[in-house]
């Protein structure tokens, strides 16, 4: 029996960094009814994943409590969602099967001095971190400035001014160990403010507190930077819609469009909401939802997201989707969702330093204690070691080394339109050793063109007049193809006469008088003799094309020959696969003559005449043989290989398919942003890797050079300080990357 849960996800304001999350994630734990936490910094997000128990109104004030905002997130990404046990263990649903489990903070994380706003969005200089550091530096300046002017009261003016930034420092120090965290960085900057006053070193106490207070405000600046990168794409969507009203238009939020509202959308503005064309036809400027440089020509019945730009006419959309739930909303949304589910990395390291900062804090009472009573040294001297060991200790740039990146990464795809739905995602893509695709709608577009024309006893020109004659009407792909041909090659479609279809076989009727059939060649040779076309048609079928014959009277007019083609990126694609070393093969349930025809093209291994599960044992018998297997389809024919992939990625245009299913999503629908995902995972990788080096290697160098007395206190904060900007930073760069 199951036991029913719900999952719920709150805003959260003030955070910026790693541990600022596993404080919040260590004291909700500890309320009554919470399953699970998941809490993204980059977002500034928390999931609770909790029972009927858990009090909304007590979590809430738990996380008030350690001087965080916290409020129910609104519509769409904020409802309440029922789960149950049953559903942790599926492969698509990381929240609990990367969260119930491998959600492992450490509470001896070094959790930063922070001034925790109600807000986010003010300026950086107008936050509580940086106005608390402006308030001790002055106080420093004064007291440096007092020191010199009045030599006896030196002492006392550095004491307040230590008092300045210290004072919150271990008051938050008080709250985090009562809430769980007693390793927190707040606690060990006060003991190692008051072992300095101790000795004597207020002095550098004081500056100490200030570069620390420095750091913090600059990691939240970048922290901040990180999270409007994504939160920028809502600002795409106009606040305002003209919608449709008692015979008129008027002005009203874009936020409260209702479904199947109508609403005019005037060229040079951007599209309100995602919706249907139901009158006009416009140039669609997708870049800034897709990416796609050249706009789409859109007319009635096609598809428009909000945020996109009409370009050079009036248009009257039906709304398909609130604005909670537009294109645009989802991606931020799953975004926001993904920066909550943690990597491989990035759970190692948060049990690492589950048992990091306990050693380190014995580390330093060892050599403040060992020395003095085993070798009579000094006292001071090795207490003052000790106090520098603590501060060289804290695991801040450790901890913050892989989330940056991975939420840097998530959000630098996200607005390349590649969507991963999560760390894990982004960790092993770059990992993945074998691409398995579909054809139809991944390596080809998913619908036929006609590719020849062939004249026989007509022009090529008359051909197609006569053959979209006889199409007009028809929604078949075929039909449509022979349509869209006429219509982008200008040539003149008229009516036809007495058109009726011939199931099995094709149309017939009458155009200017004289009888036409068009149709396959089987029925076509029964009307007339095709023996002297029977060796061009055979070479057309060959190549994969289907052919259909136009006949004028008792006479061939001429061949048309259709194919669903490969997307204009895929040689390029597949290429960029091949030379990074990843096998790539196609898996498709159409017929084999077809499939070898478009892998010939492409330089593919062809797999044909596939079922689903045909798809789904091939994937499972490279995995046998050793490949990380990433499946690329459309998300629900492929659904079996797409669930037994290491990886699943949808191809889409932005719809719930290419959303919601799979692990990850290329919304551009480009076979080029396969590869390019895999080099942003190994880009991202690498970032992590010289981040941990960066964290790692400061704090050897200082703990080496303290131990040998050559630096102090000063080093040891700036070791700690600095190596946390360098990492945020370093990750910050991933927000820039461009794909090669």
């Amino acid at each position: 029996m199951t036991t029913a849960l719900h999952q719920t996800r709150y805003r959260v304001s003030g955070m910026d960094c790693a541990s600022c999350a596993a404080k919040i994630d260590t004291a909700v734990r500890r309320l009554p009814g919470v399953e699970d936490v998941a809490v993204s910094v980059a977002a500034g997000t928390m999931t609770v994943t909790h029972g009927e128990a858990m009090s909304g109104e007590a979590l809430v004030r738990q996380v008030k409590n350690l001087g965080y905002g916290a409020s129910a997130a609104g519509t769409g990404s904020g409802e309440r969602s029922a789960i149950t046990d049953s559903a942790h263990d599926h492969k698509h649903d990381h929240c609990s099967g990367e969260h119930q489990h491998g959600h492992e903070h450490g509470h001896g994380h070094g959790l930063h001095s922070h001034s925790h706003d109600d807000a986010d969005d003010k300026p950086w200089w107008r936050m509580q971190k940086a106005l608390l550091t402006f308030a001790c530096g002055a106080a420093l300046a004064v007291a440096y400035l007092a020191g010199l002017a009045f030599p006896a009261i030196e002492r006392w003016a550095f004491l307040l001014a230590l008092a300045v930034g210290l004072i919150p420092i271990a008051r938050r120090a008080i709250v985090a160990a009562r809430f769980g965290t007693p390793f927190s960085i707040e606690m060990l900057m006060t003991i190692a403010a008051i072992g300095a006053v101790i000795i004597g070193a207020v002095e550098e106490a004081a500056a100490v507190v200030l570069l620390f207070l420095v750091g913090e405000m600059l990691e939240g600046v970048a922290t901040g930077r990180a999270r409007k990168s994504i939160q920028g794409l809502t600002d795409l969507v106009p606040k305002t819609a003209l919608l449709e009203q008692d015979g008129g238009t008027v002005s009203v939020p874009a936020e409260g469009l209702a479904v199947g509202s109508i609403i005019m959308t005037r060229p040079g503005d951007r599209i309100a909401a995602d919706g249907v064309i139901v009158e006009g036809s416009s140039e669609i400027d997708e870049a800034p939802v897709t990416g796609e440089s050249v706009p789409k020509r859109k007319g009635n019945g096609d598809t428009v997201f909000a945020g996109t730009i009409n370009t050079d006419g009036v248009l009257r959309v039906r709304v398909t989707a609130a604005a909670a739930d537009n294109t645009i909303a989802r991606v931020v949304r799953l975004v926001e969702e993904a920066q909550e589910k943690k990597a491989p990395t990035e759970r190692f390291i948060d049990r690492f330093s589950r048992f990091y900062t306990p050693g380190v804090i014995g580390i330093a009472a060892l050599t403040a204690v060992l020395p003095p009573l085993l070798f009579g040294e000094p006292w001071n001297e090795w207490v003052y070691k000790a106090l520098a060991i603590l501060l060289i200790g804290c695991p801040c740039a450790l901890v913050i080394s892989t989330p940056a990146a991975i939420a840097a990464g998530l959000s630098a795809g996200a607005r390349r339109g590649l969507l991963m739905k999560g760390g894990a995602v982004l960790e092993n893509l770059g990992k993945v050793t074998a691409v398995a695709l579909d054809k139809t709608g991944t390596i080809t577009e998913g619908k036929p063109k006609v590719v020849d024309v062939i004249p026989v006893s007509r022009s090529a020109r008359d051909v197609i007049s006569l053959a979209a004659a006889m199409e007009q009407g028809s929604s078949h792909p075929l039909a449509s193809a022979i349509l869209d041909l006429a219509k982008t090659s200008s040539v003149p479609v008229p009516p036809a006469f007495d058109a009726q279809a011939i199931p099995g076989e094709g149309v017939t009727g009458s155009v200017g008088g004289e009888r036409v059939f068009l149709g396959s060649p089987q029925a076509a040779a029964k009307r007339v003799p095709l023996q002297d076309r029977d060796l061009t048609i055979g070479t057309l079928n060959h190549e994969g094309k289907t052919v259909s014959v136009l006949l004028v009277g008792n006479a061939v007019a001429g061949l048309i020959a259709m194919r669903d083609e490969p997307r204009p990126d895929a040689r390029e694609g597949l290429a960029a696969l091949k030379a990074a070393g990843i096998r790539t093969l196609m898996l498709t349930g159409d017929n084999r003559r077809t499939a070898e025809a478009v892998a010939a093209g492409l330089g593919i291994e062809a797999r044909a005449e596939l079922l689903p599960q045909d798809k789904q044992k091939i994937v499972r018998d490279l995995q046998m043989s050793g490949y990380l297997v990433a499946k690329v389809g459309d998300g629900i024919n492929d659904a079996p290989a797409l669930a037994a992939a290491d990886i699943g990625i949808a191809m889409g245009g932005g719809t719930d398919v290419a959303l919601e299913t799979a692990d990850a999503a290329v919304l551009h629908a480009r076979v080029r942003d396969i590869p390019d995902m895999i080099a942003l995972s190994r880009s991202t990788m690498g970032n992590i890797r010289q981040n941990i080096t960066i964290a790692l290697g400061l704090k050897a160098v200082f703990l080496v050079t303290t131990l040998l007395g050559i630096t102090g206190l000063w080093p040891a904060i700036l070791a700690d300080t600095g190596a946390t900007v360098l990492v945020t930073a370093n990750a910050m760069r991933l927000l820039g990357w461009r794909a090669r």
